[in-house]
């Protein structure tokens, strides 16, 4: 059965190979600052917004009302990931960071919420760094902390909306070779490509909530 997919942070990445994957099948939204990038793929509807932006949450909902009514997935990929010291982070980067990776989250959610039905599914993109008991790493006290933060706000959800039949779970990705992780750790090769990823989280997506619902899975093969 077709469903109506939501992807944010779908221009690179993790994100463009997950619009790739269900665009094959299902009607998909992505939704990118930069949409360059996905005019190549078809059968897909391409939104440019900024989720940090009230203007960009706007123009989702706007879609969503005109041409789909109802909204089956939700993929909160988007995020943002500075590494600096400690000593050297501001409120202004603990901020930006917030805005995309736990703001855009909560109140994208917020305002689809109306077109949400029971079996509809939220899937919110964390890290294992944002797992308590982990192992932590230096200068990405923003980064992780904010992860932890769209942890505690799934297990949320899932028991405010479990009545609805609306489930929401995270996923706490280990490191995966994309264009963030090089641009935030110059010459780290990590052992997972976006692709195999992408293909766990477009399954995961689809049939997760069939057996979990307030749930932080860690899908890592190593750490970071």
């Amino acid at each position: 059965m077709q469903k109506n997919i939501i992807i944010t942070g779908a221009s690179r990445g993790i994100g463009f190979e997950l619009v790739k994957i269900l665009s094959k099948d299902h009607q998909v939204l992505a939704i990118s600052r930069n949409t360059k990038p996905l005019e190549s793929i078809q059968n897909c509807h391409v939104l440019s917004a900024d989720i940090s932006k009230s203007e960009g949450l706007e123009k989702v909902v706007t879609f969503v009302k005109n041409e789909w009514k109802q909204v089956d997935i939700i993929i909160h990929n988007a995020g943002k990931l500075i590494n600096k010291p400690f000593s050297e982070t501001t409120t202004q980067d603990f901020l930006a960071v917030y805005q995309v990776n736990v703001f855009a989250v909560a109140e994208l959610t917020r305002l689809l919420l109306s077109y949400l039905k029971k079996g509809s599914h939220v899937v919110n993109i964390s890290s294992v760094g944002g797992v308590q008991g982990s192992s932590k790493f230096a200068g990405l006290a923003a980064y992780s902390s904010s992860k932890g933060a769209v942890i505690t706000l799934t297990e949320l959800l899932a028991e405010e909306y479990k009545e609805k039949g609306i489930s929401f779970n995270a996923l706490a990705l280990g490191a995966v070779q994309t264009q963030m992780l090089a641009e935030a750790f110059p010459g780290y090769q990590a052992n997972m490509n976006p692709e195999t990823m992408a293909n766990y989280i477009a399954d995961f997506s689809l049939n997760g909530h069939t057996y979990f619902n307030g749930k932080v899975l860690s899908v890592a093969n190593s750490t970071p």
